[in-house]
């Protein structure tokens, strides 16, 4: 205030020193852009675990705090460091199952040190390595004009191809031909030469954390008065023991984007990301049915068909060439999940532990039909009759879930599919954090189900028992959403017209 202000002249309010600089005290010239974060979610308000350990370092946020003002410590940034340094411990997590030694007799030469069964003992085991001789993608099988589903081999008399959906199959073949490129590379320069596997899965993992990396973003930009409550993504068990265990980051990356899109409004990039996501995955075509729901409740059925027919169109151009061209290669992922048994995560196995009972392939597959209408049926009728507003991530995480409670297969790293879904659709954080920690060292006895009989650490009881829990605790967490989504709204106020939407909704 001015020295020549009458006493009894208010003080300017912290609003009013927004609007004009010529009331503000500042000892340099004030930004431009003066806008500050007060609609955003601050966890050491909401959260009291956060509270008590903001003690340490001065206490929850102040009221009269500049909130969305630093310029370098974004929530993005932050998240992302966080996001990295979980990764690169999953990279070494698995590093185990890329150390070299030398080959007997034949001095100079390295292979892959899997002696005494290491990748299972050790917990390194990744698909992207031990796929990478059988899908036919070493240096030698690529110079010979080898490709994903051209390429066949004879494994027991019988025919097998690239078994992965056409956006995975490329992403491997591409990773493969880098691998190749770089080792050409180093040998022509003089450099230590690694082995070709070792360089296919250090490209692999660096493509994928990168792919990580953008679902976080797209998550965080869905989210965007909350953003902290992606640090729990960041920060999920789940990714440091499965994100370089198979290619499943890549259906969580386009989901995460076609979510973002559909809260910008974005109908055609949702459509978009949804097809190329049914192309690594089956998960990301429920998206179609959980849009379809809003849309139908929110009286807004175009915009379903528009998202519709550009996820129809983008999945037709990526893999009608490749069905008309291959079509035996093209059809060997779902040929192959049709003919399988069920896996040994499956219900069905645990029904079979239980009572004896042992369903054939073909029973399992129309069992798996027909429950997943049912759980669709349900979502529908759960999406339509609840008194409030549904979100698009709690039908995802219902339908993801109910996807993965009665599959044929629940391998441990297609966990990783519910972990943003999860995060977006129940506020809980101790309890999300539990369940992933949980899911997450399901993978030591799994791993112990391979072990020859001297070596197992773990009886095969324990796997179906943990299993079993596993189960029931993502049963637990889709009865939470159910409740959260069928309880009666309290009388409020009438919000604002543009609140009446949320982004994720």
């Amino acid at each position: 205030m001015d020295s020549t202000s009458s006493p009894s002249e208010p003080e300017p309010t912290a609003s009013a020193g927004l609007d004009s600089a010529a009331d503000v005290d500042s000892p340099a010239p004030l930004c431009d852009d003066r806008r500050l974060a007060t609609d955003r979610v601050l966890p050491s308000w909401t959260e009291p675990m956060i509270t008590q350990l903001s003690t340490s370092i001065g206490g929850p946020v102040g009221v009269h705090a500049a909130v969305g003002r630093s310029r370098h410590w974004t929530p993005l940034r932050v998240v992302f460091l966080i996001a990295l340094a979980v990764l690169a411990l999953g990279w070494f997590g698995k590093a185990g199952c890329i150390q070299q030694t030398t080959v007997d007799g034949q001095p100079g030469q390295s292979r892959l040190d899997w002696d005494d069964q290491r990748q299972f003992y050790g917990l390194c085991y990744s698909n992207i390595v031990a796929g990478y001789s059988e899908n036919r993608l070493t240096p030698h099988d690529l110079a010979e004009g080898a490709a994903p589903y051209r390429t066949f081999w004879n494994t027991d008399g019988e025919k097998k191809y690239l078994e992965e959906p056409v956006v995975t199959g490329a992403f491997m073949y591409v990773v493969a031909q880098a691998s190749r490129g770089w080792g050409s590379l180093t040998e022509a320069i003089g450099l230590p030469r690694a082995l070709d596997v070792v360089n296919y899965f250090n490209i692999a993992a660096v493509l994928l954390a990168l792919g990580w990396l953008i679902a976080i973003w797209a998550t965080m930009r869905t989210r965007r008065r909350d953003p902290w409550v992606v640090a729990l993504i960041a920060v999920s068990p789940l990714v440091l023991v499965h994100a370089f265990t198979a290619f499943e980051v890549l259906p969580v990356m386009f989901t995460a984007l076609a979510m973002y899109a559909w809260s910008r409004d974005r109908m055609k990039l949702t459509g978009l990301f949804i097809g190329l996501g049914a192309a690594t995955a089956f998960y990301p075509v429920l998206l179609l049915v959980a849009i379809g729901l809003l849309c139908v409740r929110e009286r807004r059925v175009r915009d379903s068909l528009v998202v519709a027919a550009a996820a129809v169109l983008s999945w037709a151009v990526i893999n009608i060439p490749v069905a008309a061209i291959y079509p035996s290669g093209w059809g060997a992922w779902f040929t192959a999940w049709r003919d399988a048994a069920a896996g040994p995560d499956s219900v069905y196995r645990l029904i079979t532990q239980m009572t004896g009972w042992e369903p054939s392939a073909v029973l399992v597959t129309a069992l798996v039909f027909a429950l997943m209408i049912a759980v669709v049926a349900g979502v529908t009728y759960l999406a339509m009759r609840s008194p409030r507003e549904p979100r698009l991530p709690a039908l995802m995480f219902l339908l993801v879930a109910g996807a993965l409670l009665i599959g044929k297969d629940w391998r441990p790293e297609t966990s990783l599919w519910l972990v943003p879904l999860a995060v977006l659709a129940i506020p809980h954080r101790r309890v999300l954090l539990a369940w992933m920690t949980f899911d997450a060292l399901l993978w030591v006895p799994r791993m112990a189900l391979f072990l020859e009989p001297d070596r197992k650490w773990l009886p095969v009881e324990f796997f179906y028992i943990v299993s079993a829990a596993r189960w029931l605790m993502v049963a637990g967490l889709c009865a939470y959403v159910v409740w959260e989504m069928a309880k009666p709204v309290l009388v409020r106020p009438a919000p604002a017209q543009h609140l009446l939407r949320s982004p994720a909704g």
